[in-house]
């Protein structure tokens, strides 16, 4: 059978900065050459970065990828690759679709491209357009209609982009049709919790539908709310792995491959019609199959990450490329010596080094020693700056003017932090960290201006329950590391308060945690009415008052800042309610 060397390359882009990217493909492609690859990938708009969402619209941007695309081939012939076929995702348009109401303006494609001798040959553009959860493409992509095939020492490749795997008919089967000894996969699919187990199943089973070898290369790094985990795959017809990258971690796979040989003068013809309608666009580079030669790369089998683990570094991964892409270097975080904060200091640490980081304690009257105490260990157990600015003189002051009382008055000491660690932020350039968790965004349990300031909510999609959990796994694995845990051990057993009326826990006013996040996850994420809530088993009188203070807030969460996505459902791209609703799972009354 032919022999090919495939190096897929899990890399990280960054929307907009085309060159930045470019030179990035090229790193990568040294790099697959100085390994003797005979085919390399790149993953889904590896070129622009994913997602470019309006910027798709923008004729000028379209038009720099292509522009880009074209310079890139001329550059790696230039360098040397010039006979080693490159695979690259891009931004392009539709020089055939005619415009028309409905379709995004000037017919921009989700596309790909082979890159050889210094030429473009081949060009398709995604078939399958998703348009759920995070997803818009039929806003701002037109859909390919075409099965690219590339021979390559004489093996023919039949190539997909992401979302032509997750749904049935189109290029899967069309592969089968065509009679390819490889379907390659180039793909930008965000991660959520657990989506790792789901992405093997599917990848499996695409390749017994496909009836070959399938390779899924996949993007890694963040972008504004969303991380992409890596964790490419190479499986044989069977199913049975053969290859799987690390998780959160930039580099390449490559691997030695023995795949059919393409059946010359006896293939599916150029522009024949296939499965779900796909004309057959197939290209040769190399008829000849390479001669013999002892394999020697497997690609490797990277360890799966523990859930725990998997999640934490999302959140990890997700605030390090919110604040490097954005020009930032260092963050702000108000320390009250309680769970939520502890955790995001703990991850900015990871993320970014202790050095900059920076921790603001900002007693009040209300604030109890305890608290005090633990800001200021957590950071002497991180090495994070640390400071402390009492907000007593500020609140003293707004009490005699303003003569506030109730909530008024404990929502004054919040939005006065807030304020406090903006103008820090101001003078000094670090930006703030919103500390709330999605437990609290659900269910309004935040002051607006208040502790909801800041660029980024590194777990704004975490539930309170798995907040506690992740603390726990933290310092476990700083235990068995050898290190200082860095989050206080009190900060984790103590009842959680906002610590703004004496006594004050967070069970006056919400349920317990662990039956509040069950009920939010049914609610929240799976989109389940109240019915449905009190038959899986809740109580109908605390369902109906944990709806309804889910519907109140959406005002709020609409004005907290991006943070991390790791769910299904996280508020903002994935879960969209307007903020004048009078619809209610709970009627008044």
């Amino acid at each position: 059978m032919p022999q090919l060397r495939l190096a897929l390359n899990q890399i990280d882009s960054t929307v907009g900065d085309i060159a930045g990217n470019a030179e990035a493909i090229v790193h990568w492609t040294r790099h697959a050459a100085g390994q003797g690859a005979h085919l390399v990938a790149f993953p889904e708009m590896a070129l622009t970065g994913y997602p470019v969402e309006d910027l798709a619209l923008r004729a000028s941007f379209v038009e720099a990828s292509r522009a880009a695309l074209r310079g890139l081939a001329r550059r790696l012939a230039e360098e040397g690759f010039g006979e080693l076929p490159v695979v690259v995702g891009y931004l392009d348009r539709s020089e055939r679709d005619v415009p028309k109401l409905g379709r995004p303006a000037g017919s921009p494609e989700n596309a790909a491209a082979v890159l050889h001798r210094g030429e473009v040959v081949l060009r398709f553009a995604k078939h399958h357009l998703p348009n759920y959860g995070v997803f818009d493409e039929y806003r701002y992509f037109v859909p390919g209609d075409t099965l690219p095939v590339v021979r390559v020492h004489g093996v023919d490749v039949a190539l997909a982009i992401c979302e032509d795997l997750w749904q049935d008919g189109g290029r899967v089967p069309a592969a089968r049709s065509a009679r390819a000894g490889l379907l390659l996969s180039v793909n930008a699919s965000p991660y959520e919790r657990n989506k790792d187990d789901t992405r093997l199943d599917l990848v499996r089973g695409r390749a017994r539908e496909a009836g070959c070898v399938t390779a899924y290369l996949a993007t890694t790094g963040g972008q504004d709310e969303l991380v992409f985990d890596g964790d490419s795959i190479v499986v044989d017809a069977e199913g049975e792995v053969i290859a799987r990258a690390p998780q959160f971690v930039e580099g390449s796979v490559i691997l030695d491959l023995e795949l059919p040989a393409a059946e010359v003068g006896d293939e599916v013809a150029q522009g024949q019609l296939v499965d779900d309608g796909l004309r057959i666009d197939r290209v040769v580079l190399s008829e000849e199959p390479l001669p013999a030669y002892e394999p020697e790369l497997t690609g490797g089998w990277a360890n799966r990450l523990d859930d725990d683990e998997e999640v934490y570094s999302a959140l990890v991964i997700g605030l390090r490329a919110y604040v490097a892409k954005n020009g930032f270097r260092s963050v702000l975080v108000g320390l009250s010596g309680g769970i939520d904060s502890a955790l995001v200091a703990a991850i900015a640490c990871d993320a970014l080094g202790a050095d900059q980081v920076y921790g603001v304690s900002m007693p009040s009257k209300y604030s109890s020693a305890h608290s005090r105490d633990d800001a200021a260990e957590l950071a002497r157990r991180t090495g994070l700056h640390y400071r402390t600015v009492s907000i007593e003189p500020m609140f003293d002051a707004y009490m005699g003017a303003l003569g506030l009382t109730g909530l008024a008055e404990e929502n004054l000491q919040s939005r006065l932090r807030g304020t406090t660690l903006m103008a820090i932020s101001n003078q000094e350039g670090q930006i703030v960290l919103a500390p709330g968790n999605k437990s609290e965004l659900a269910v309004g349990y935040s002051t607006l201006y208040g502790d909801s300031v800041g660029a980024f909510g590194p777990i704004k999609d975490v539930y309170k329950s798995t907040v506690f959990r992740l603390a726990r796994w933290r310092n476990r694995a700083a235990e068995e590391r050898g290190q200082t845990p860095p989050i206080p051990e009190s900060s984790i057993s103590k009842p959680p308060s906002a610590e703004l009326r004496p006594g004050q826990v967070d069970t006056d006013s919400l349920p317990d945690y662990d039956v509040l996040d069950a009920i939010l996850d049914l609610y929240v994420d799976r989109d389940l009415g109240k019915d449905a809530i009190v038959a899986a088993g809740f109580d109908e009188e605390l369902v109906t008052r944990t709806l309804r203070m889910v519907d109140a807030a959406e005002y709020k969460r609409r004005q907290y800042p991006p943070g991390t996505k790791i769910s299904a459902k996280g508020f903002g791209k994935d879960r969209r309610l307007p903020i004048t609703n009078r619809w209610r799972e709970t009627p008044s009354g």
